[in-house]
């Protein structure tokens, strides 16, 4: 997998994809995580990427040319899956959405900076608009390294236990059960003794029970 993020702020997108699971998976090569500054593509002789808002308003936009020939470039190499903005105001990303993402081979990632970006980005280039949650960041570089995340740990060979990414959270709709480990005491508190009994039938559906239960009361909207 290739993925290519276009940011204002670079240097803020460094240090997650330089540490362990992020960087076992491009020292395997199992992905390329290319990040592209906006503002080497500017024009502007002062490399500015915003402007005022035509109507007035408060907050600058970023600008439509750099972005497009940013776009119009990585395009013109390969071709793209999907190209993705971070935005409050796209869908709401969840562990389906980064199931279906990990299927694809190259993958465009487009930060929003100030109060976003100029409208036409969005109807000529953008193919998925994505939201991290019913807030607001102040720019997107931290939403789609949490995206990325999600993503690259689910593609083969990345974790060493495969099968781990499947029993995650939200990958059937529930919670994670609690899990222990060594000691099997600890000052009185006890793993429970289904877990040490040693029968996997037995074990795995405590594991379904105790997830469905933490499930009805910690997100019971997922049952829906």
């Amino acid at each position: 997998m290739r993925i290519d993020i276009l940011t204002v702020v670079p240097d803020l997108l460094q240090s997650p994809f330089n540490h362990s699971i992020l960087q076992r998976a491009k020292d395997k090569g199992l992905v390329e995580v290319h990040i592209h500054n906006i503002r080497d593509y500017s024009t502007d002789k002062h490399k500015n990427v915003d402007d005022y808002q035509y109507g007035g308003g408060a907050g600058m936009v970023m600008s439509i040319q750099p972005i497009a020939d940013c776009i119009e470039k990585l395009k013109s190499e390969r071709k793209y899956d999907e190209i993705i903005y971070m935005t409050p105001d796209g869908d709401v990303f969840d562990q389906s959405t980064a199931n279906n993402l990990s299927r694809f081979k190259n993958l465009i990632l487009l930060c929003g900076h100030y109060k976003g970006v100029d409208e036409r980005v969005r109807q000529l280039y953008i193919t998925k608009e994505i939201s991290i949650g019913s807030y607001v960041l102040s720019g997107g570089e931290l939403a789609a390294a949490v995206i990325a995340d999600s993503i690259i740990r689910l593609l083969p060979g990345v974790l060493n236990d495969e099968t781990s990414a499947l029993t995650d959270s939200f990958q059937d709709d529930l919670l994670s059960p609690p899990i222990y480990t060594r000691p099997a005491d600890y000052k009185g508190h006890k793993v429970p003794e289904v877990l040490l009994s040693g029968n996997f039938k037995k074990i795995e559906e405590y594991r379904e029970e105790e997830a469905y239960r933490r499930t009805k009361e910690r997100r019971p909207d997922l049952l829906k």
